[in-house]
């Protein structure tokens, strides 16, 4: 009888209602909101590739008796107090098949790995043939140090106020990088907010486009763009890296990554190597990204105000960003012959390629001849660039 009772008691089942009736009512709640977003990523196709990683480990985390993730093992190790203080062999003795996988994150290889395929599947020619939407792509980001200030006054620290302005970005892996180094109790709930807003794009950006342009604006036809050569594209990449390396040492392990990807396909030589990165290695490391993510979404760390306040941080960051890219093109037009529609400034928040493609889409809305996507890649490209060096300074600055 005492070794029935023993069983019952280790199981799942009791330890959650046990927990429930203790007051621990917030791994319910943590495993439904793990339904909703497998829910959203499955049936709305929000962010499915990663979106579903995140929402079951999230869902395994909250599962009490699992032991798959230790919170408690993680403090032990960011407690300079402690005598596991960075130990990772403390982790591998004590900790559970998550917590291996999160030693990932925390060494921050699997977002330089994500931008690794990346780059591999990236085709910068229309930001070579158009530099100006550099320009663009910069611009875009203030959405990213405008954030951060309203953080820093709704008083979270300045390492966690950073973390929460990457989220307009629009780039989920440079989200996760940016939050490992500063502030990773808030990973769970950024990577959430960084994912599920990426997915809203087409629903966040058009309003805030037609709100600032005008029809006449958005009916802009621009001029083809000119070839690009093999050198020049080659050139770029290995000019990119010796730039952001020497200006944002900080950024080098993103963008480096990202150019590297790029100079495999674009070199004609290393075939192999580029399809690699592009499928195998990509899946893979999607895989182990999204479920050591999602573990990091505990009942205590996602369940409080500071969440609601991210949630709602990055909607704001998100919507500056695209303001930023619009407003600034059309700033360029006062001064420049050939005209730029602004619709393609909104997408130089880096959610490569939906921006791009909801730039097409409300422009041939108001000019059904018009063809914006190509033009829109420029800027969107260069927000990826633009994310990852923002996420160098803000590691440069409160690193």
């Amino acid at each position: 009888m005492d070794a029935i009772m023993n069983f019952i008691e280790q199981t799942g089942f009791f330890m959650l209602i046990d927990g429930f009736m203790a007051g621990g009512w917030k791994n319910l709640v943590m495993i439904l909101v793990s339904l909703l977003l497998l829910w959203l990523a499955i049936k709305k196709q929000f962010e499915p590739l990663l979106l579903i990683g995140i929402a079951f480990g999230m869902l395994l985390t909250n599962l009490p008796g699992a032991g798959m993730y230790n919170g408690e093992l993680w403090s032990a190790f960011m407690d300079e107090g402690s005598e596991y203080y960075h130990s990772y062999g403390y982790i591998m003795a004590n900790g559970g098949l998550l917590d291996y996988l999160y030693i990932g994150v925390k060494t921050c290889i699997y977002p330089c790995l994500i931008f690794l395929g990346i780059g591999a599947m990236t085709d910068f020619e229309p930001l070579i043939s158009n530099p100006k939407s550099l320009l663009l792509g910069a611009a875009a980001q203030i959405g990213i140090f405008v954030t951060f200030i309203g953080c820093v006054y709704l008083g979270f620290p300045q390492e966690a106020a950073a973390s929460i302005g990457i989220i307009g970005g629009a780039d989920g892996p440079t989200a996760i990088y940016t939050t490992s180094k500063l502030f990773p109790d808030l990973l769970g709930p950024i990577a959430v907010a960084a994912y599920s807003y990426m997915a809203l794009v087409p629903v966040i950006q058009p309003p805030i486009m037609k709100l600032l342009t005008t029809k006449k604006e958005r009916e802009i036809v621009m001029k083809p763009l000119r070839k690009v050569s093999k050198t020049e594209k080659i050139i770029f990449p290995i000019a990119v890296t010796i730039f952001v390396a020497l200006l944002v040492p900080s950024a080098t392990p993103l963008v480096g990554c990202l150019m590297l990807g790029n100079l495999w396909k674009e070199c004609g030589v290393a075939e192999r190597l580029c399809k690699t990165a592009q499928n195998e290695l990509m899946n893979i490391v999607t895989i182990f990204l999204g479920i050591s993510v999602g573990a990091t979404a505990t009942a205590q760390a996602f369940l409080n105000l500071n969440t609601l306040k991210i949630l709602a941080m990055g909607i704001v960051a998100f919507g500056l960003g695209t303001a930023g890219g619009v407003l600034l093109a059309k700033i360029m037009n006062i001064f420049t012959k050939d005209k730029i529609n602004p619709l393609i400034g909104s997408a130089g928040v880096s959610a490569v390629p939906m921006a791009a493609r909801v730039s097409q889409s409300v422009g041939q809305k108001a000019n059904p001849s018009n063809f914006l996507l190509m033009h829109a890649m420029g800027p969107n490209v260069a927000g990826v660039i633009g994310s990852a060096i923002a996420a160098g300074v803000l590691i440069a600055l409160f690193g």
